[in-house]
């Protein structure tokens, strides 16, 4: 008898050289970008997955450029990812939610075409209760010609991305990507080390059966916010007649990463204390717009797609609306026409 393996034993490396074939002229240096980025997220999960078993859960006692306390594994990711990335002179800039600044880096040998934006750990507010966290990750390429990067090289909006992703450390690691050619997840089999391909051209359903948001900051919205969420809870039009059900775990990747899979929409809306959103354009927002797009979702700041936004520094922050196309979509219209009640 011939024994058949239990999963696709396509690995992440195998799965990048396979679309690079897809994009005419592409060199080496992006295939081994998304490479060191699936690798520096080995490591990360590693350290993840024995937090409770070494000195690094628990806060540092300093406070990122956010004003956000600093958590052990957040320093410890966005170190790893910084010494990982652009070693083999892909990169000219880094930028990571934890720097006040995008950091120059010398690009050696190679062509330092490229510009990688991440967020180290998303959700690291929760990690001391073991709830699933993340590092969101993009890639651009730069404008200015050669020579060390400049700002103008990260200020680039979402729809000039080539590449970006997600890491989700959980009950089991995930890596999901898209490089413009559908999204694909890659689940860590800590057996062999490698990241397998599990859910291959991930398309999210074009109406949200899952609405995720913080209902505590419901006395900080506008009225014109409560009845939309009001109207996913009991039923739009379009959407379910009985209403979407509520899930939200409080870490973006993880609330993002279920509803990308079973539909859904992620709200974090303007309040009374943060008037122009909370979350980051360039480290959260608009990855995470893209790999909606691609799986045929939508992502919108209530007035227009995320992707379209022309950042004006490199911590800028948008209110976001992310799912389901036909339910942000609503969401859009309804924030947007001034006979629904109070505008944003």
């Amino acid at each position: 008898m011939t024994l058949q393996p239990s999963h696709n034993l396509t690995n992440v490396e195998s799965h990048i050289l396979e679309m690079q074939g897809l994009h005419p002229g592409a060199s080496g240096d992006f295939t081994s970008l998304l490479n060191d980025i699936a690798f520096a997220a080995k490591v990360i999960a590693r350290e993840v997955s024995r937090a409770g078993l070494v000195d690094i859960i628990g806060k540092t006692g300093v406070e990122n450029v956010q004003g956000e306390q600093v958590q052990k594994l957040d320093e410890y990711a966005n170190t790893t990812l910084m010494r990982f990335l652009g070693r083999r002179g892909q990169v000219c800039l880094l930028g990571s939610e934890e720097e006040e600044y995008a950091v120059d880096i010398d690009f050696g040998s190679g062509s330092g075409k490229y510009v990688v934006l991440f967020d180290p750990l998303d959700g690291s507010s929760n990690i001391d209760a073991n709830v699933s966290i993340g590092t969101i990750f993009s890639i651009y390429r730069r404008l200015s010609p050669n020579g060390p990067g400049r700002a103008a090289d990260a200020l680039q909006p979402g729809s000039q991305l080539v590449a970006a992703g997600y890491v989700v450390y959980g009950s089991s690691t995930m890596f999901v990507y898209t490089a413009g050619h559908g999204v694909h997840g890659f689940t860590l089999d800590p057996g062999i080390g490698e990241f397998l391909l599990s859910h291959e051209n991930i398309t999210i359903p074009f109406v949200a059966s899952i609405y995720s948001v913080n209902e505590g900051h419901e006395p900080q919205w506008t009225p014109l916010i409560r009845e939309v969420v009001h109207d996913l809870k009991y039923g739009h039009p379009g959407g379910h007649s009985g209403g979407c059900t509520a899930r939200y775990i409080g870490s973006l990747v993880a609330d993002f990463h279920r509803n990308l899979l079973y539909g859904g929409v992620f709200l974090y809306p303007p309040t009374t204390q943060s008037p122009d959103g909370k979350l980051r354009l360039l480290y959260e927002a608009a990855p995470l717009a893209w790999i909606a797009e691609n799986a045929g979702g939508y992502a919108s700041n209530g007035q227009g797609p995320i992707l379209d936004i022309q950042p004006v520094g490199i911590h800028v922050r948008v209110p976001l609306y992310i799912g389901s196309r036909g339910t942000v979509l609503w969401i859009e219209k309804k924030l947007a026409d001034p006979g629904n009640g109070v505008g944003l």
